[in-house]
């Protein structure tokens, strides 16, 4: 390819969680963009109806809450149906609840894991079997700075994400044999509705610039390229590795 070429996901159907705002509508706007058929998942349906409008590609919407475990066989079968099995899924759904460790309820800790954590296993699981019969995957999961660091606030989501850096190793190790890679993306500090909280405070949207190696926090498009490969034939003898995607936050 030459510079600024990305790879063409033609052929390739790629399933999308958390589809409706922040890094996972851009990454379900960069697939379809690169050519592959989006299946785009997320409880707000006339957010996921706004990225069909926008998307340059196919996109087919699925409203659903990954928080009901019960119902992630029959959402793997219902995302199979408009283009034929997803041989490509991006985890990008999430939650953070922001308690600090005194203050971590029981509730605010099933749905920060269970959504974070087991919901991209247990779809996975569950889409494997597509991908293994076509010798060819790609998973990829959402880690964070978190799962490396710890945050004032963030117990419960530091916990799941640290999970998640151990989920794509494990799987890596299940899946990798059949042609299906399992990597991992972590962001910085991107502006999206999940750091509303942070970017609302000035000071301390800058001050998480300065810790960068560039200076900045992140925008958007920074998310293409990594995006791009982990979802290609480039990553082919890549797998089980966390991409700190993060201006260098965490090597500083």
């Amino acid at each position: 390819m030459k510079p600024g070429d990305h790879p063409d996901l033609s052929g390739h159907v790629a399933c999308v969680t958390g589809a409706s705002s922040g890094l996972g509508r851009r990454a379900a706007l960069v697939l379809s963009q690169a050519g592959a058929k989006v299946v785009a998942i997320a409880r707000r349906a006339d957010a996921l109806a706004s990225l069909q409008a926008e998307a340059p590609g196919e996109v087919f919407a699925l409203p659903y809450d990954l928080n009901d475990r019960a119902g992630l066989a029959d959402l793997a079968h219902r995302a199979a149906e408009p283009f034929g099995a997803p041989d490509i899924v991006v985890h990008a759904a999430g939650i953070n609840t922001r308690e600090v460790a005194d203050d971590v309820t029981p509730e605010g800790w099933d749905i920060t894991l269970n959504l974070n954590l087991a919901a991209p296993f247990f779809l996975s699981q569950h889409l494997v079997p597509g991908m293994r019969a076509q010798g060819w995957g790609r998973i990829v999961n959402f880690a964070s700075l978190q799962s490396y660091r710890a945050f004032a606030g963030g117990i419960s989501y530091g916990a799941s994400k640290g999970g998640i850096a151990q989920l794509t190793r494990a799987m890596a190790e299940a899946w990798s044999r059949d042609g299906i890679t399992a990597n991992a993306i972590g962001p910085g500090f991107f502006r999206t509705e999940l750091t509303a909280a942070v970017f609302n405070d000035p000071e301390r949207a800058a001050r998480n610039a300065a810790q960068t190696c560039l200076g900045r926090n992140g925008e958007p498009e920074d998310l293409d390229g990594p995006l791009l490969f982990f979802c290609s034939d480039a990553c082919a003898y890549v797998t089980g590795q966390i991409l700190m995607v993060d201006g260098g936050f965490t090597a500083k």
